[in-house]
């Protein structure tokens, strides 16, 4: 959720002045600034921080500015004339302190130079900004794209359990003032960063934009190719710390998850609309990824319609009580709990592996109090983080000012569940407001007890919102600075990040003053973040839009279309023989006709039945989206539920084997790892959360040898159209039926290697029939690629006269039946 917060300050603000210190960039897209809303919450917008008061330290050094020339004269009053002019004046017979004119009865005085700024009125001066702020903002470091990261030491205290944490909630009378919240950082401090902040508050708007792009050395970075700047912060945050959140690792350092494993990466983007972080995950991850979303919904809802750089049909968002039809207000129990709920049934109750948090609101006039203000989306975006992470899960959330005991309280609690703790200031975050990022990495076992006591506080913030109570503390202040450690790491944040905040804001203010400054290296500094992130340099581009058939062509990358055409041989008594080497072969049971199935994005999908000439259709009447560059092999299947007139039909897509995944070509792959992989699409593209979507799906694939397992899903059923006659159907995993046509028998091995089994080491080895070598690991020659599965491939079907289940009183001797079948394998493979 993308926000709007502006500069803390001691008096009420005007509502420009914030708007500016926090505004999105001319180079952001439009529509991304959110209007003023009278919820309570409201999402992060294409730049988080750019609403958000506070600032940090950008490094740069004195060298990096190009200032305005110093001009000498022969008196100061003639100090803003270079040497030229004053020789050209005293040829002319001016002398200094005399008056223009022959006879020096002229003008004295010098005529001034405008003053006008901006859209400021002529002659207007803002007394308050024309002062010093006597500070030295000069000194600072060179900038570099290389980054430190400090973390909180490692906690030993123990979980307090559910009754101690019940005792240490405070309430009393509600408080809406911050000068005096100085238990974490010096009271010196804290009243300099108020100071320097309230310099801006008539300043007119672009002057204070040109001055903060022109002053900060990272200012053009902005988002590259993606969504908007948050993407960026992303992938700044991801690469500092090690990629703990695009490839997390175990305590032993181990992937948690690989591209070649059937597990999604799952993680969770809340409080973050319109979607810049989860775009950069899913660009780096791609359909190896599942993403599940909940913010507020309206105007800064998920804009998944331009995630250009990644696919969106792999992120799913669910908006709490109600599903697609919630509100996503994050504040209210029962979407989280909602939430909670749906993440759990989609990732096998094992829960995400990392969860983003991006939360802000308007705090138009209140500038100065936004932490209080905003103290009950904080806790929320915690108790999410606690809610649907699975052990040793991450966490990250972006915070602001934490100054006030509930603030620091909150992040003692996570300090308590987590290995380890970060407060990180990136440098995509502007150096000019008090954005900063928590992160939290390995959440420990046993941590329900915090879980329970933030809910329960949440629960109190509601029943006391109208009241002139609230809850003060989470955690008594006493156990915080009793935790020497802890509250020391936390003041030297707190008050490191206000000095560096002052010189920013300090260099801002030099900057409007002198338009001639400006930062000479952010164009190297924007290189060489962007190469050290592993980020291309590109623009972002809408993407192009292709046919079909083009597209179909750039995949097979000049593959003979003919291997295409192929269609299977019938399998009959003269051509049993052929699966004579059983282990060499899958099977999979078929319920229509096979058809080649592309997906160019969304719900642009195409089919071909393989046969020339090449014509690719719309699949019509079909609500299901597929990620652009995705070349399957399958078969549309109406599935049935239930039986007699309660009976319901739907159509699915049945995937049979997997060619191009998201533009990774899978087909040199063994058959088993396409279906896996293709199982590992269709979990990220599933939306449990979409009834009206039709289902797609992998088939269940079986060994030849098993296939005694195939007849025992087989079953008589009355269907609607059967006219009260029983039917043979097929149930798959779930309750959902449909009418077989037959069976796929898919040879997986490639010539001339064959399968076999040895009676003396009960294994299953390689033996390769022309050098009569011998292996137990699969040679890489051995794994059959797709056009050799397809081009191989049998089909038995089971139409009038084949007798697959005993109810079948009907059987032609000239066909094969089960009984045959079953006979032939077992003659040709006895383990």
């Amino acid at each position: 959720m993308k926000k709007r917060a502006d500069y803390a300050e001691p008096h009420k603000k005007k509502r420009k002045r914030c708007e500016e210190l926090s505004s999105t960039s001319d180079d952001d897209p439009p529509g991304t600034r959110p209007d003023s809303q009278d919820s309570s919450q409201s999402d992060s917008l294409s730049d988080p921080e750019d609403i958000r008061p506070g600032f940090a330290a950008s490094s740069m050094s004195q060298h990096a500015l190009q200032p305005a020339p110093v001009l000498e004269g022969s008196s100061s009053n003639f100090s803003i004339y270079n040497s030229v002019s004053q020789k050209l004046m005293a040829k002319m017979g001016f002398r200094a302190g005399d008056g223009l004119g022959k006879f020096g009865q002229g003008r004295r005085e010098i005529v001034e130079a405008s003053t006008q700024r901006g859209r400021r009125g002529l002659g207007l001066t803002l007394q308050g900004f024309q002062g010093e702020l006597n500070v030295d903002w000069r000194d600072e470091p060179e900038p570099s794209a290389v980054e430190d990261v400090q973390w909180f030491p490692e906690c030993s205290a123990e979980f307090p359990d559910s009754e101690e944490l019940t005792e240490w909630m405070i309430v009393g009378e509600r408080k809406l003032r911050i000068e005096d919240e100085t238990e974490f950082c010096s009271e010196e401090l804290l009243h300099s960063v108020l100071k320097c902040k309230s310099v801006f508050d008539d300043l007119e708007g672009e002057e204070m934009r040109r001055a903060r792009t022109r002053s900060n050395p990272y200012e053009t970075i902005r988002g590259a190719f993606f969504l908007n700047r948050a993407a960026m912060k992303m992938a700044n945050i991801d690469h500092v710390f090690d990629n703990m959140f695009t490839n997390p690792r175990d305590a032993e350092g181990k992937p948690l998850t690989r591209d070649r494993d059937g597990e999604l990466l799952y993680f969770g983007d809340v409080c973050a609309g319109p979607g810049g972080f989860s775009e950069y995950v899913l660009w780096r991850r791609r359909w190896h990824a599942k993403g599940f979303g909940m913010t507020l919904r309206g105007a800064n809802d998920f804009r998944l319609e331009d995630f250009f750089a990644a696919p969106s049909e792999l992120f799913e968002p669910y908006y709490g009580e109600g599903g697609v039809d919630g509100d996503g207000d994050i504040t209210r129990p029962e979407n989280i709990s909602a939430f909670r709920n749906f993440v759990m049934e989609s990732t096998e109750r094992r829960g995400l592996h990392f969860l983003m948090a991006d939360g802000g609101f308007s705090v138009e006039g209140q500038e100065n109090i936004q932490e209080i203000l905003s103290k009950q989306l904080l806790l929320c975006q915690f108790l999410t983080g606690l809610s649907t992470l699975r052990t040793g899960g991450h966490f990250m959330c972006k915070t602001f000012d934490l100054f006030t005991p509930f603030s620091v309280g909150l992040v003692y609690l996570l300090y308590l569940c987590f290995d380890r703790v970060s407060l990180f200031k990136p440098v995509t975050s502007r150096p000019a407001n008090s954005e900063r990022y928590l992160v939290c990495r390995g959440l420990k076992p046993g941590s329900d007890p915090v879980r329970e006591y933030l809910f329960s506080v949440n629960l109190k913030l509601n029943q006391l919102r109208n009241s002139n109570s609230d809850v003060n503390e989470v955690v008594p202040l006493e156990i915080m600075k009793g935790d020497s450690d802890f509250y020391q790491h936390m003041v030297r944040s707190n008050e490191s990040h206000c000095a560096v905040q002052i010189k920013a804001l300090a260099k801002i203010h030099a900057f409007v003053r002198e338009t001639t400054l400006s930062e000479a290296r952010q164009a190297d500094i924007r290189k060489e973040c962007l190469k050290l992130w592993g980020i291309p340099d590109q623009a972002r581009v809408t993407p192009s839009s292709s046919d079909p058939k083009t597209k179909f062509y750039e995949l097979i990358k000049g593959s003979d279309i003919e291997t295409f055409n192929y269609k299977p041989t019938p399998l009959s008594t003269s051509t049993l023989d052929k699966v004579h080497h059983v282990l060499d072969y899958r099977c999979i049971v078929g319920g229509g006709e096979q058809l080649f199935l592309l997906g160019l994005g969304k719900s642009q999908i195409y089919t071909w039945d393989g046969k020339p000439p090449l014509r690719w259709k719309k699949l019509e009447n079909f609500k299901t989206e597929l990620p652009r560059e995705t070349l399957l092999s399958v078969e549309i299947v109406q599935e049935l539920k239930g039986e007699g007139k309660a009976q319901r039909r739907i159509n699915a897509i049945h995937v049979l084997d997997a060619l191009v995944l998201n533009g990774t070509d899978v087909r040199d792959q063994h058959f088993n790892q396409r279906i896996q992989m293709a199982e590992k699409l269709v979990r990220a593209v599933s939306k449990p959360s979409r009834p009206d979507m039709n289902p797609i799906r992998v088939k269940e694939v079986y060994r030849l040898e098993e296939m005694e397992k195939i007849f025992v899903r087989l079953e008589m059923k009355v269907t609607k159209s059967s006219g009260g006659f029983p039917r043979l159907s097929y149930t798959g995993r779930d309750d959902r039926h449909f009418l077989p046509t037959g069976l796929y028998i898919i040879k997986t091995v490639n010539e001339p290697w064959t399968m076999a089994y040895s009676k003396n080491s009960k294994k299953k080895f390689f033996y390769n029939k022309l050098t009569k070598e011998s292996t137990y690991a699969l040679p890489g020659n051995a794994v059959a690629p797709f056009h050799v599965c397809h081009f191989e491939r049998l089909f038995w079907a089971w139409e009038d006269g084949v007798r697959v289940h005993d109810s079948q009183s009907r059987v032609d001797p000239e066909k094969l039946s089960k009984e045959d079948v079953l006979s032939y394998i077992h003659q040709h493979y006895q383990p």
